[in-house]
C-alpha cells in the first residue's frame, strides 16, 4: 500500500517537474547571456602541469612538474584527435551532440521520467553543459548533485556557449579539460599515460575505453571494460570483446606513466622554474642542449670507471667567457649519484689548490714576485694557532729553488704558503671577495692554510673567478637566461697580471715537474687549467679555459667521504679535457695576445744553468736570477710569521723598537717592509713600529726573495 502511494507521489512530482521544465525551457530563450569566455581565452589560459625549460636553440631540455593537483599536458587541437575517440565520446556522452543547441530536451525529459522509475537515474547533461560547468566554478556541485538553480544556470550557459563557440571548439575544449583517470586531465595526458601514444593514434578499442572512463573515471577495471564493450556494440565497431578487456586491464592495472619530453637539466630547472614565482610555464635558458647531453654522459661515464676508488658524485659547468652565458649545468649524475637532488654546482666544498693562481696573481700585482722569482721549496715549519704548520707537497717531495712559474704550474705547496705569507692572508681574502666568492670568512679563520685551499667554495663561484682571469681581469656575473642586458663588470686584476697567470697555467713544460709532459691538461689547442685536491682527498677539481670557453669539474662524494688515491688529474681532469675536446672538435683556440704593459726578455737562471724567455710586468724584468751561496739558508729570525707585537703606552715611543734579524748574517741582503726598502739586513735592524698588519721581506739586491714574515702591531704610544 505504502509503495503504491510513494509511486503515485513520484508520478505526480515528475509531471509537475516536466511541466516546469518545459516552461523553463521556453523562458531560457529570453535570459541574458552569462560571462562565458571565448575559445581563444580558454586556450590562452590553459596551463600544463609541467613547466618546460628550453635551451638557447628553443629545444626542450627539461620538463618539471609544478602542479600536483592534476596531470595536464599540451592542449590538443581537434584535428589531432583520433576520429574513433571523438565518435566514441559523442556516443557515450551526448548522442545528439551535432544536432542540438546546447541542451538536449529529449534527454532531460527522459531523465526526469527515469527518476520516477529508477533509484539510479541517468544524467542528461550534454557535452556543452558539461563544458559550461567546467568553465564556471559557480556551476560545480556543492555536495553531490547540483541544485535546481545551478542546473538552470548550466542550461543557460550551455546555450550561450553554443552561440559563441563552434561545435568543433566545444568538443575540443571538452576533451582537453575533463578528467579521465585519477589525476590525468585532458586527452593527451590520458592517451599517453594509459596507452603510451598521442591522441591521434588511438584505435577503436582504446577509444571506447577512454570514453567509458569519462562518466566514472575511477571505476573498477571490470566496470570500465563492461561499459567499453557495450559502447563498442552500440557503435558496431570491429574491436572484439577480448581485445577491449585486454586493453582495459593493461591500461588500468598498474600506475600510469607519462614519459618526459626531456630530462637533461633537473637542477637548473628547479633553480629557474621550481619556485613558480615567475609564473612561466616555458622558459628559455642559455644552455646548449647538445653540449648538456654530452657533458652529462661524459661525467657519468668517467665516474662509473672511478667507482672502485670510492668516487660517486660529480658536478660540472661550462660557460662562454665573454658573455658569461652558462652553456652546460650538471648538478649531479642523477640516478648514479649518492644524493641526486643535491646541486653540486652550489655545494660548498674545500677548494684545494685551485686558489693558488689568485695568491700568485696578487703577488705579481703587488710586484713582490715575477714569474722568474726563485722560491725555496724545502721543509717549512710555521707557527700557527694550536701548534706548528708544516705544509707538504702532494708527492711528499721537495724540489729546492724553483721559479714562481714552476711553483704555480706544478702546484707546489711550500712556495704557495710562502707567497701567501708574502702578500698576507688579509689581502688574499679581500681579493677572493672581489672575485665573487661568497661565504668567505675573516682572514684569521684561515691562516696560512688558505694557500692550500682550506676555503669552502662553490663550483659556480670558482668557475666565474677563473673566468675573470680569462676575461682579462674583469669580473661579471654568469648568466642562465637572456633576460636583461649583460653586466659591464668590475676590474679585479689587471690585463697584464691575467696574461701572466694564463701563460703559466698553459705552460706544459713548467707543469711537468709534478704532472709530467703527457698529462690530461696537455691539449692539442691552447688552454690554461688548474687542478686541485682537498685535504684527505675529499674533493677533486679541474678548472680551465680556452680562447672562448671556461669549464669547471668537481668530483667527490656529497657525504664528504674521502676518495681512494684520486687526484685532480685522475678525478676531474679527464672529464674536463673530454668536454674541451668536444668544444674544439671543429674550432681552434688561440693563445691571448700580450697586453702593452708586458715585456719579454731572455732570463738566465744560474741555479739551473738554463736560459728561457720570460714575461714580466713592465719595470720588473730581470735578465739574471741566481740561488744563494752554497749551503746558505737565509731566513728571518725575528719577527716570526703571525707575531703580534703590543705597544706599551707607558713607555716613550722613541724607546720602543722592533728588532729585524736574519740568519746567517753578512750576506748583503736587505729589508723590504710593506713593499718599501727600510734598511740593510747585514746586521740587526731596529724599526720604529706603527699600528697595523705588516709584511717583512728578506731579499737581495736583485730582488730575489729569500724569506718573508707577516706580523701585526697593536696598541698605541704615549702622546
Amino acid at each position: 500500500m505504502l509503495k503504491r502511494r510513494n509511486k503515485s507521489i513520484k508520478v505526480l512530482v515528475a509531471a509537475v517537474v516536466v511541466g516546469a521544465a518545459g516552461a523553463v525551457g521556453l523562458n531560457l530563450l529570453f535570459l541574458s547571456p552569462g560571462p562565458i569566455p571565448s575559445y581563444q581565452e580558454v586556450r590562452a589560459s590553459y596551463t600544463r602541469s609541467e613547466a618546460l625549460l628550453l635551451d638557447r636553440h628553443h629545444e626542450v631540455i627539461h620538463e618539471l612538474r609544478l602542479d600536483r593537483q592534476g596531470r595536464r599536458l599540451d592542449w590538443v587541437s581537434i584535428e589531432n584527435i583520433s576520429p574513433a575517440l571523438k565518435l566514441a565520446v559523442i556516443n557515450a556522452e551526448d548522442k545528439r551532440y551535432l544536432h542540438h543547441k546546447g541542451v538536449d530536451w529529449v534527454s532531460i525529459f527522459s531523465a526526469l521520467w527515469g527518476s520516477v522509475r529508477s533509484a539510479n537515474p541517468r544524467g542528461a547533461s550534454t557535452i556543452s553543459m558539461q563544458l559550461a560547468a567546467r568553465l564556471d566554478e559557480d556551476l560545480q556541485p556543492r555536495i553531490i548533485r547540483r541544485s535546481l538553480l545551478q542546473k538552470l544556470n548550466q542550461i543557460r550557459q550551455a546555450r550561450v556557449l553554443e552561440r559563441k563557440w563552434s561545435k568543433e571548439q566545444i568538443l575540443e575544449g571538452y576533451l582537453n579539460l575533463i578528467s579521465f583517470r585519477g589525476e590525468l586531465q585532458g586527452i593527451k595526458a590520458a592517451s599517453q599515460g594509459l596507452f603510451g601514444k598521442a591522441p591521434q593514434g588511438l584505435n577503436d578499442s582504446e577509444s571506447v575505453v577512454l570514453a567509458a572512463l569519462i562518466r566514472s573515471p575511477n571505476a573498477s577495471i571490470d566496470r570500465v571494460s563492461d561499459r567499453a564493450c557495450m559502447l563498442s556494440e552500440i557503435m558496431n565497431l570491429q574491436a572484439s570483446h577480448d581485445e577491449i578487456v585486454s586493453r582495459t586491464t593493461e591500461a588500468l592495472s598498474h600506475p600510469y606513466f607519462v614519459p618526459k619530453q626531456a630530462a637533461l637539466a633537473p637542477h637548473l630547472s628547479q633553480r629557474l622554474l621550481g619556485s613558480g614565482k615567475n609564473g612561466a610555464m616555458s622558459l628559455t635558458c642559455t644552455l646548449d642542449g647538445t653540449l648538456q647531453a654530452f657533458a652529462a654522459d661524459a661525467l657519468v661515464q668517467h665516474l662509473l670507471t672511478a667507482r672502485n676508488q670510492n668516487v660517486r658524485d660529480g658536478a660540472l659547468l661550462v660557460a662562454d667567457i665573454k658573455s658569461g652565458e652558462v652553456l652546460a649545468y650538471i648538478g649531479s649524475t642523477g640516478d648514479y649519484a649518492s644524493a641526486r637532488y643535491v646541486d653540486g654546482t652550489l655545494a660548498l666544498r674545500q677548494a684545494g689548490s685551485t686558489l693558488k693562481p689568485f695568491v700568485y696573481g696578487l703577488a705579481f700585482e703587488q710586484r713582490l714576485l715575477t714569474p722568474s722569482s726563485l722560491i725555496d721549496d724545502s721543509p717549512l715549519d710555521m707557527p700557527a694557532a694550536g701548534g706548528v704548520y708544516r705544509p707538504r707537497n702532494y708527492d711528499n717531495k721537495f724540489h729546492g729553488l724553483v721559479t714562481a712559474r714552476v711553483a704555480l704550474a706544478s702546484s707546489l705547496n711550500v712556495p704557495a704558503v710562502k707567497t701567501l705569507n708574502l702578500v698576507t692572508v688579509d689581502s688574499v681574502v679581500e681579493k677572493l671577495r672581489q672575485l665573487g666568492f661568497r661565504d668567505i670568512r675573516d682572514a684569521d679563520y684561515y691562516g696560512l692554510s688558505l694557500a692550500l685551499g682550506s676555503v669552502d667554495v662553490t663550483l659556480w663561484d670558482l668557475v666565474n673567478a677563473y673566468r675573470t682571469i680569462a676575461n682579462n681581469g674583469v669580473w661579471s656575473p654568469m648568466r642562465l637566461t637572456f633576460d636583461g642586458g649583460g653586466s659591464s663588470g668590475k676590474r679585479v686584476f689587471s690585463k697584464e697580471v691575467c696574461y701572466l697567470l694564463s701563460h703559466i697555467l698553459s705552460d706544459r713544460e713548467s707543469r711537468s715537474l709534478t704532472f709530467s709532459l703527457d698529462s690530461p691538461l696537455s691539449t692539442r689547442y691552447w688552454a690554461a687549467a688548474k687542478t686541485g685536491t682537498s685535504k684527505d682527498m675529499r674533493d677533486n677539481w679541474c678548472v680551465g679555459f680556452s680562447e672562448n670557453y671556461i669549464v669547471g669539474v668537481w668530483a667527490g662524494n656529497f657525504s664528504g667521504e674521502p676518495m681512494w688515491n684520486v687526484s685532480g688529474m685522475t678525478g676531474a681532469a679527464p672529464v674536463w679535457v673530454a668536454i674541451m675536446n668536444w668544444l674544439h672538435r671543429n674550432q681552434p683556440s688561440r693563445a691571448p695576445e700580450p697586453p702593452p704593459g708586458i715585456v719579454s726578455i731572455e732570463v738566465e737562471n744560474a741555479s739551473s744553468g738554463g736560459v728561457r724567455r720570460e714575461w714580466f710586468l713592465k719595470g720588473t724584468e730581470t735578465a739574471h736570477v741566481s740561488e744563494a751561496a752554497e749551503h746558505a739558508n737565509f731566513r728571518i729570525v725575528y719577527p716570526p710569521p703571525a707575531t703580534i707585537i703590543a705597544l706599551d703606552p707607558d713607555i716613550p715611543g722613541e724607546a720602543q723598537k722592533v728588532l729585524f734579524a736574519a740568519a746567517p748574517s753578512g750576506a748583503a741582503l736587505q729589508w723590504i717592509l710593506d713593499g718599501q726598502f727600510v734598511g740593510s739586513a747585514d746586521s740587526p735592524f731596529l724599526w720604529s713600529p706603527t699600528n697595523g698588519k705588516h709584511t717583512l721581506i728578506l731579499a737581495d739586491s736583485m730582488d730575489k726573495i729569500y724569506d718573508s714574515s707577516a706580523f701585526e702591531v697593536r696598541g698605541s704610544l704615549s702622546p
